[in-house]
């Protein structure tokens, strides 16, 4: 079984790490992105002129300083993971398991390091006329073939995927019971996806099934609101 998560925008920088191999298809993008106009990056990335030409910097010297993935994102999914003071199995779990769906790296591990950037696949941004999602595509598909993937990720990132093989994946989903009414949101969704996956980590989850008997911040599996490859947890509800 492997898990994938998706990337943050928020980043905090920790341990640097140095001597890190580029794919050419991360060179590629880092290059067209340093190649562009700041106003067209402003455009791109919706950030301010001042924030753009920090961005452009980080694209031109990609690779030169480098941190743990795991290490490096900071949101919120991310600050509900527990990443440090781990013991020798859940390090070798999230080694083993955890994957990073990146719009720069491609599918990494949660340890392999990266650079500070800000990249994502809803981005405007095209590489020889073709969207970050296809031009990942192939890749994606090639790396969870014939695996059994459980996915915390969202929209964004599953639609990177092909049909056919999104298809087999196991989703996670979150809702919270308030007013009698089923409630999911942002917030909710990603401090869940958090706390879900350290569960996973501290209990070596190996078996999908194993999953549904997990209980965790007030959630719980629902039955009767999941289906066979759609695992919904309620906090608040039976």
């Amino acid at each position: 079984m492997i898990i994938l998560i998706p990337t943050a925008k928020q980043m905090k920088k920790r341990n640097e790490i140095f001597d890190v191999n580029l794919s050419e298809k991360t060179l590629e993008i880092a290059k067209n992105i340093s190649e562009l106009e700041i106003e067209n990056i402003s455009k791109i990335f919706k950030l301010s002129i001042e924030k753009s030409e920090i961005e452009k910097k980080r694209f031109e010297n990609i690779g030169e300083k480098n941190y743990k993935a795991l290490e490096l994102f900071d949101g919120l999914m991310y600050r509900n993971i527990k990443r440090e003071n781990l013991s020798k199995e859940e390090k070798e779990y999230f080694l083993k398991n955890v994957y990073i769906t990146s719009a720069l790296y491609g599918i990494i591990n949660v340890y392999d390091s990266i650079s500070e950037h800000r990249l994502d696949f809803n981005m405007p941004f095209k590489i020889n006329n073709e969207s970050l999602k296809k031009v990942w595509r192939e890749e994606y598909d090639e790396f969870v073939k014939g695996k059994e993937v459980l996915s915390l990720l969202s929209d964004e990132f599953l639609e990177v995927f092909s049909k056919n093989i999104r298809d087999t994946f196991i989703n996670i989903e979150f809702y919270e019971l308030k007013d009698g009414k089923l409630k999911s949101h942002s917030t909710i969704s990603k401090k869940a996806r958090g706390i879900f996956l350290s569960e996973l980590v501290r209990l070596n989850i190996q078996d999908i099934d194993k999953i549904k008997n997990l209980e965790f911040d007030g959630f719980k599996y629902s039955e009767i609101n999941s289906k066979e490859r759609e695992f919904v947890f309620i906090k608040g509800g039976e």
